[in-house]
């Protein structure tokens, strides 16, 4: 096979291109023309073979094979930034030893972020000041924060993951905790197993589905949220019950009641992804190492 080869600069184009939707968007980005993003994306399309974006009057969209190529591209445009910074921290620190520093894009679902990143993130301000943690959050349906990394926006992503296959085809990763699912209720009611059920999109994964079809108790949700905080919220006012991990339920209001749903409950593992490029960093080896620090290996409910 014939090697190609792409300047950063036609790489940073193809990403601009995506991200503003269109070639004029693209160019105002990178301080340039409609025409010279144009040009620069047809030679990256003869270097490659491909075409990689369908034009139209309404801007620019990737083709399958665009997509691909413009999720290599942030990949290689991020590790070029990593080379950067750690061939710059090479050998500054006290004895000759290494700076770890720079930016950490981290992805993590609701929970995630809200309950099982603050105390991690607060030990690595403490061991690594230099490092930069941003956190997004991003619903945990569809690609979800497996996606992100994968596509290169997210250099970790803290991510529900499967038994049988662990962690997605082509990154890395561990299990962190598994967590049990419990029933959720307003306080003292009677037969909470009665009521309505407040559910919400995130909920039930693939993991849990055969669990929940066999339970005949549980009846299609008449109420829907657009989160676990909503649903808590749903709860508590008298609205339902609801059947939620025990990460989404770390301080739950008063007004709620969770009870265990006995040995043949369902959990849910919760891990870490990343790159296999990315994994050797320095940056996000000092992630992985407090996140395994914090590490537990179930977390029972009440």
């Amino acid at each position: 096979m014939q090697s190609v080869d792409l300047a950063p600069q036609e790489l940073r184009t193809l990403v601009a291109v995506v991200d503003e939707g269109g070639f004029s968007a693209a160019g105002a980005r990178l301080g340039s023309t409609q025409s010279a993003v144009s040009h620069a994306v047809r030679g990256v399309e003869r270097k490659l073979g491909v075409v990689l974006f369908e034009r139209g009057r309404y801007g620019a969209r990737p083709t399958p094979a665009g997509a691909r190529a413009v999720a290599h591209a942030r990949r290689v445009l991020r590790m070029l930034e990593v080379m950067v910074a750690e061939t710059r921290g090479a050998g500054t620190g006290d004895a000759g030893t290494a700076v770890v520093g720079g930016p950490l894009r981290i992805a993590a679902f609701r929970s995630a972020a809200l309950y099982l990143l603050p105390p991690v993130l607060e030990r690595l301000a403490v061991s690594h000041p230099g490092i930069e943690p941003t956190v997004r959050v991003v619903r945990e349906v569809g690609p979800g924060t497996a996606g992100e990394v994968a596509e290169g926006r997210a250099d970790l992503g803290i991510a529900t993951v499967g038994t049988g296959a662990p962690v997605p085809p082509g990154l890395v990763g561990d299990v962190l905790l598994e967590e049990p699912y419990a029933l959720v209720h307003p306080v003292g009611h009677p037969a909470p197993r009665s009521l309505p059920l407040v559910d919400w999109a995130e909920n039930c994964s693939s993991h849990t589905r055969a669990w929940w079809a066999a339970q005949d108790w549980i009846p299609a949700a008449t109420v829907r949220a657009e989160d676990d905080g909503a649903v808590l919220s749903m709860v508590g006012s008298g609205f339902g019950m609801a059947i939620m991990p025990r990460l989404s339920l770390t301080g739950a209001p008063s007004s709620v009641e969770v009870t265990d749903l006995g040995a043949e409950r369902p959990t849910r593992k919760v891990g870490y992804v990343t790159t296999p490029e990315l994994a050797a960093t320095t940056v996000v080896r000092a992630l992985v190492r407090e996140l395994r620090a914090g590490r537990k290996p179930q977390v029972s409910a009440a």
